[in-house]
């Protein structure tokens, strides 16, 4: 052992002596983090005690279900019945004070003076140089509190771009547990659980309903496409929220389940998902790789009418001089097989983008597809587009080229999500 391992090696003991540890417990301590299991949510009892699959990701830190006992039929509750799905891991922000309305219209990229108290919508941010850095729910609770709810975490972002501004921003991703009921039973399922005038909802509206001796907030809101609600309570009434609703929700069929059953709905829906189909500007290592509200789809979130934002120079800069370089578009391809990060070709020869979600869609009956193209392909170049598809045949991969056309999002449109009053089925 060399002198700089031998020092290395004392200060080590010393530390554990003075830590009262044993060279042992030393041992096991400094190893644990490899045996740690991910972040339980505040419903992880009830999830753990009905998953079958046992099939775990992780999200932000959380261990979360792929599925619970079966992804077609979990998928299925979520078309056929009522679906419950654990959101407590996207990160939640809480915005409040006199300047939180100016705040967030400057940050975001919608006017936020249009969102009034009791309402949700959605809404994306930019960085200075127009690439987006995340998109998300913007909850407007009171005139001066609101709740940002988004894939990534920002914090250190919001408290930079908050200076000047008479305003406090807190993460309570660990504080409120959420939920989302899905389906087109879960306007029933609330009604059957007491709660009480959630039939006045209308699309995005919001209203606080008491449970458990404290509040829940419930949003007509949710990411399927789909008749559904998200509901956001304090972590210590998350077990009998989830109680609460199982018990109400059984004569009609309501199932927990997965992400896979999730982003099956969300990609019938049209609904994008950061870092999947686009990457944040945050997380983009490579410089092509950043994209502009323009480039996913966001462009008609933009209020140049406002005022200032973050990245509006940038953004008007890109659309006058003809700068943007991707369009983000729905394919129907030929075909049943699911061209999932498939490559998308022009006259079967030049490469021109990439599949980032696909799925044959039992609703529209149709091979789908969310994908990231080059302009002017997908622009004013529509024509002549192939996928590559590689599909395996009896422990064999066959090269597939399908033919694909542009169809509009959503691929899916469903009555029931916007009905007024919800239906009651």
């Amino acid at each position: 052992m060399n002198t700089q391992s031998t020092k290395a090696a004392r200060g080590n003991a010393v530390m554990n002596r003075q830590l009262k540890i044993k060279p042992s417990t030393a041992r096991t301590t400094a190893q644990s983090h490899f045996r740690t299991l991910r972040l339980g949510t505040p419903f992880q009892p009830r999830i753990e005690a009905l998953a079958r699959t046992n099939d775990w990701y992780n999200w932000a830190g959380y261990r979360a279900p792929h599925s619970l006992w079966d992804e077609e039929l979990e998928y299925f509750a979520i078309r056929s019945q009522a679906a419950l799905f654990d959101v407590s891991p996207m990160t939640k922000y809480r915005i409040e004070g006199k300047d939180a309305e100016a705040f967030l219209n400057r940050v975001t990229l919608r006017d936020v003076t249009k969102l009034k108290a009791g309402r949700v919508h959605y809404t994306a941010w930019c960085d200075d140089e127009g690439f987006v850095l995340d998109d998300g729910t913007l909850f407007r609770l009171s005139p001066t509190r609101f709740r940002l709810c988004s894939q990534e975490r920002h914090l250190p972002w919001l408290l930079d771009s908050a200076i000047g501004f008479d305003v406090t921003v807190e993460e309570e991703t660990e504080a409120v547990a959420g939920l989302a009921l899905q389906g087109p039973t879960s306007f029933a399922v609330l009604r059957d659980a007491g709660f009480s005038g959630v039939e006045r909802l209308k699309i995005f509206d919001l209203a606080d309903f008491p449970h458990d001796g404290s509040t829940v907030t419930i949003s007509r809101t949710g990411f399927t496409g789909d008749l559904g609600y998200e509901l956001f309570v304090p972590a210590a009434q998350a077990l009998s929220l989830w109680d609460r609703l199982m018990a109400a929700g059984e004569p009609r069929g309501i199932r927990a389940i997965g992400y896979t059953a999730l982003n099956r709905a969300r990609l019938e829906a049209g609904l994008i998902v950061a870092n999947a189909d686009f990457v944040t500007s945050e997380h983009a290592i490579r410089a092509d790789r950043l994209r502009m509200p323009d480039e996913i789809g966001l462009g008609f979130m933009i209020d140049l009418e406002k005022g200032h934002l973050n990245g509006r120079r940038a953004i008007l800069e890109a659309r006058a001089k003809r700068k943007l370089r991707h369009v983000l578009v729905g394919l129907e391809i030929e075909g049943n097989i699911p061209a999932e990060h498939a490559i998308v070709y022009h006259r079967k020869s030049q490469e021109v983008g990439l599949v980032s979600a696909a799925m044959w869609s039992p609703m529209a009956k149709r091979n789908i597809a969310i994908a990231s193209l080059a302009r002017p392909f997908g622009d004013t170049m529509v024509d002549d587009l192939w996928v590559e598809i590689y599909a395996l045949r009896e422990l064999q991969y066959q090269k597939l080229m399908k033919r694909a056309k542009l169809v509009p999002r959503p691929f899916i449109k469903l009555d029931r999500r916007t009905a007024n009053p919800p239906a009651d089925f």
